[in-house]
Formats: C-alpha cells, structure tokens, sequence
C-alpha cells in the first residue's frame, strides 16, 4: 500500500496543480532570421525569442539551431532547449544558460522530462535517444529497440511517469520503462517530424511524417491510424492540439499550408489564405485565449489570428524560420 500510495504521488500533484486553475504563459519562440542571409556574412538575429508585445526580446547570445524547448512543470522558471551544441539549461527564465551535454551528444532534435518525475531528461539525437536520471549531470544511451537511430521527436506522457513516445525515422516507438526498451506502435517506415499529446484529452495524440501524412491515436499512443484527408506526399512540419478542446487541432506544412480540424481529424479545412505562403513550419494555440493560433510562415514573419485561422495579424520576427513555438506558464509565487 505505501508502494502504491508512492507511485500516485506525483499524479496527485499534477491533478491538484490543474485544479488551481488557468495560469498566465509567457510565449517563447526558437528560430531565426534568415532571409536574405548569405553563408559567411554575420548571423542575423536568432536563437530565444520571448514575447512582450508588441515586440520580440532575443534571450542570450546569437545561437543558430535552436530547435526546441520545454520546462520543468514544477518550476517553470527552468527551462531546457534543443540546440545544435546540446542540451542547454536555464534555471531564471532563461537570463543565463548551461551546456548539460558533452561534445558526444550534439545537434539535438528534441527534448522532454518526465512530467512526473522531471529529473528524468530525454533528447533526440541524430544517432539515437540521450537520457539522463540525475537532472542532465550524467548522460547515457537509450534506444534499444529502435531498427534506424535518427530521432526527431521525444515526448513524456503527461499522465504516466517513465513512459515516452519518440518519433523516428521509421515510425512511432513508445517506451514504458524510461527508455530502456522502445516498441513500435505506428506509421511503420514514416520518418516522423512530430508528435503531440492532447492537453484536453491525454489518449490523444498526433504524428506528423515527412511524407507519410498524419497519423492519429485514441488510444494514448497505443496503436495509429492514418487521418483522413490530408496529402500523405507533402512534408509535415508540426501538429498542434487545441489546450482546451480535444476536438480541435492544426497541421502545417510545406505547400500544405495550414488545415484545422474541428471534430479531432475527422475533416480538415483550409485555413492558409490570409498568409503570404503556403510554407508553413510550425502552428501552435494559445492556452490563454481559446481561439488564438500561432503559425511561423517560412521568411516571412510570426503571425497569429484569433478566429481559429479565417483571418490572421503579423506579428514581427520578419523574415525568420520558426523551429518551435513553446508557452510556459508564469511560476505561481
């Protein structure tokens, strides 16, 4: 019984950090500024980007592949980007910023904690999947099971501790014991460039694919389908599902534009005109206002349209690419 009362634990925290209600976010954003840059010229602005509207703040030094970044749900003051020269760690908000990997682990794709237990880090890496237990001061492989080693995508599920599902590059494998052994559960062959669990609806979640389509599951990344309706010969950057309602959900991609759907991937719509492109890299809702979407259009700009996509606003970060847009809650004082 003490075993078992241990192991919920961490649930009951999640479960009663819910219950106190929504909280405010700050809005970072990876990317870079890259139109009109010619190799050997200086590097444009590019690396963190937090937003305080209606402008864009560059945190830190100029930093070229920033690819993804995610929080400790316990202190959301802590933050841990993907980089091209490792995992990188920042404990103020991202003020000042740690390399928590060797020269042995670089060009990192992804990164996630265990949102039960967030000393357990996970990275993905062009040759496999990094994982550290002690908070990222010891690192180790973790990717038996996986045929092909290149990761592009790692995500911890949000209601169950030691298990994450990683996106590869042939197909979806889901781990139940902190990666020691990985199982494939979907899109065999795809290479996979997302995944994303519901926040409405954890048995939810969705795959992107180079050019495979989209693939959906019900059944908490257990088993995927192929979505109806969207081209399976187009690359797909990102999908994004809706932070209150498991019925909505985007995907974006290049020439694909930006589709929504409204009844969790049954139909599709068409939301790109309003957008000067239809080469979308990422799409992502705004937890503080319900209609809100995000969308990086490839060098152009950030905008952002709070009609679910009919109509959209520019927002700045001109002529970027934008590899991850990532919302952190504000630290409940």
């Amino acid at each position: 019984m003490i075993r078992y009362i241990a192991r919920c634990l961490p649930l009951i925290l999640a479960l009663t950090l819910h219950a106190e209600g929504p909280r405010s976010h700050r809005l970072y954003v990876c990317g870079m500024e890259s139109k009109g840059y010619v190799v050997g010229a200086k590097l444009p602005p590019s690396g963190l980007f937090l937003y305080q509207p209606p402008v864009w703040r560059q945190l830190g030094f100029n930093h070229p592949t920033i690819n993804a970044l995610t929080y400790n749900p316990r202190d959301p003051n802590t933050l841990y980007i993907a980089a091209g020269n490792g995992c990188i760690r920042s404990t103020d908000a991202g003020k000042t910023w740690r390399i928590l990997t060797s020269w042995q682990m670089t060009e990192i794709q992804d990164v996630a904690l265990d949102s039960l237990n967030p000393t357990q880090i996970l990275i993905a890496l062009p040759d496999g999947i990094g994982y550290s237990d002690d908070d990222g001061r010891t690192w180790t492989h973790r990717d038996n099971g996986l045929p092909r080693k290149f990761v592009q995508a790692v995500k911890a599920d949000r209601t169950r501790d030691r298990r994450f599902v990683a996106g590869t590059e042939t197909g979806i494998y889901v781990s139940e014991d902190s990666a020691q052994h990985w199982l494939p559960t979907g899109a065999p062959g795809s290479m996979i460039t997302a995944i994303q669990q519901s926040p409405a609806q954890p048995a939810l979640w969705m795959a992107t694919t180079q050019q495979g389509g989209l693939f959906l599951s019900k059944d908490n990344a257990r088993s995927f389908d192929k979505a109806e309706n969207i081209p399976a010969d187009q690359a797909l950057y990102n999908v994004a599902l809706h932070p209150q309602d498991a019925n909505i959900a985007a995907v974006c991609g290049w020439h694909l534009g930006i589709r929504i759907s409204q009844d969790q991937g049954k139909t599709w719509q068409d939301r790109t005109p309003g957008l000067p492109s239809n080469h979308i890299w990422r799409v992502a809702f705004d937890p503080g206002r319900k209609e809100r979407l995000w969308a990086s259009v490839h060098e152009e700009a950030v905008f952002y349209s709070d009609d679910l996509g009919l109509t959209w606003t520019r927002a700045g970060l001109e002529g970027s690419i934008v590899r991850d847009f990532a919302f952190v809650p504000e630290a409940r004082q």
